[in-house]
């Protein structure tokens, strides 16, 4: 591999975002595809159907073949309430091998005994946040039903290109949350690409079940076609 095509891929994985090694199996030469420019690229349904799967691999097209070696950044989901759903959906995310971080201020449920094995952050959403970053390969949740918790993480993350957002909330709840939101300055299309409800609708009841179909409606975002993270 070039030298100057390792530097930018290095860089590119420090700064969490994908790139794909483009291979011309025929010609044996390489060219590096940034995240931004996928959408120009002559492969660029190939680029973005690996990458959504988030592997390697052989393709084939016009009679020619190339290996793609995708460089994906390993997708977290963000929370703000160490709560039993977040306790329920920690073994469930490290089984699908999801990076989970709880955020907390409330140190009494923000635990080590409560979440062992998982990134806990007993801090308020605004000071942490800015210190680990959203991005594109982010999903964020908000699970308190505390505005003084959640709306800040809420803020931030209609601010980023988080591949997801979704609060947990009756519709009511939800109304208020859109009053609260619209008043901080986002528009209707902004606060639209918030899950609410969230999760897919498999009729969840425990903290378990909702959990489940969190976790499942923000993998099906993830792998299924969608605008890519920039």
């Amino acid at each position: 591999m070039d030298l100057s095509v390792l530097a930018t891929l290095n860089a590119e994985r420090e700064a969490r975002r994908a790139t794909v090694l483009v291979t011309d199996i025929a010609a044996g030469t390489q060219r590096l595809v940034k995240q931004q420019d996928i959408t120009a690229d002559p492969l660029s349904e190939l680029l973005e159907k690996q990458l959504r799967m988030g592997k390697s691999g052989m393709v084939e097209a016009a009679g020619q073949a190339w290996f793609l070696t995708v460089q994906a950044p390993h997708p977290r989901v963000v929370v703000t309430g160490a709560v039993h759903i977040s306790q329920a959906m920690a073994p469930m995310a490290k089984t699908l091998d999801l990076d989970l971080v709880i955020i907390d201020p409330r140190t009494a449920f923000a635990t080590p005994e409560r979440f062992p094995e998982v990134t806990l952050l007993p801090e308020w959403p605004e000071e942490v946040i800015p210190r680990i970053g959203l991005d594109g390969y982010t999903a964020f949740v908000a699970l308190t039903h505390d505005p003084k918790i959640d709306d800040p993480g809420l803020d931030a993350a209609l601010r980023s290109n988080c591949f997801y957002i979704g609060a947990l909330g009756s519709r009511k709840t939800h109304a208020k949350r859109v009053e609260r939101l619209t008043a901080a300055g986002f528009d209707e299309e902004a606060i639209a690409r918030i899950h609410a409800p969230i999760g897919l609708d498999i009729g969840a009841v425990s903290p378990a079940e909702i959990a489940l179909s969190i976790l499942a409606e923000i993998v099906n975002t993830l792998r299924g076609p969608r605008r890519k993270p920039a």
